[in-house]
């Protein structure tokens, strides 16, 4: 799973959210949304952040979107989705098809799950985690339309074997080489899935708390 990132403003970053700030639906989405857009900090479900998608002309641009899907029956907000499962999956599979999108972040955030003597699951030290070597951590997601403006999931998958003992869970992230591709909707996105970054670095959070 994947319910946190970390926006840093670093010279990577801060481009990004510039054209976000730009943009005409930033304008917009202060009477549709009446959410501040998030530019530095912790990121949660619900926020409104830049997101990198294709634009009606075909040109890569930065949105701002807001951090989950909302399904009918079920209350609370959809913010993962499973990348093995999401072609298939009626929430998701429109989406898949043609409105892929990139979330950039300097680095997520995953607690590690124990199981205690009962056999329950327990939340415990919070991690940072992020591609070895990588400026920005390119987060791969879907987005749709809810109420005229543009919601996304992040897709996650199968964790990687150095931190599978945090999580069972990652999120499904692309090398910068690869990640412009992502939001190609001519391109099959099954073809990127074998380029998964698997190669991370992470430390504790020593700040972190356990999420309610």
């Amino acid at each position: 799973m994947c319910c946190r990132y970390y926006m840093e403003m670093s010279p990577e970053l801060r481009p990004i959210v510039e054209a976000a700030q730009r943009s005409r639906l930033y304008r917009a989405s202060i009477e549709k949304v009446a959410k501040p857009l998030i530019t530095e900090g912790e990121v949660f479900p619900d926020s409104m952040v830049p997101v990198i998608a294709t634009s009606k002309s075909g040109e890569k641009s930065v949105f701002p979107m807001v951090w989950g899907f909302h399904v009918p029956g079920i209350s609370r907000t959809i913010a993962n989705a499973r990348v093995e499962t999401a072609a298939e999956k009626a929430s998701f599979r429109d989406a898949w098809a043609t409105h892929r999108c990139l979330i950039p972040a300097s680095w997520y955030y995953e607690w590690e799950h124990t199981l205690t003597p009962s056999g329950k699951s327990k939340a415990g030290d919070k991690y940072a985690i992020m591609p070895k070597g990588g400026e920005l951590t390119w987060l791969c997601g879907l987005y749709r339309l809810e109420n005229n403006f543009p919601h996304f999931v992040i897709l996650t998958r199968e964790p990687a074997e150095s931190i599978a003992f945090i999580h069972d869970r990652m999120p499904f992230i692309l090398p910068e080489s690869e990640a412009g591709k992502w939001i190609d909707p001519n391109r099959n996105p099954h073809m990127l899935l074998g380029s998964a970054v698997t190669d991370v670095v992470f430390e504790k959070d020593e700040r972190g708390k356990v999420p309610t």
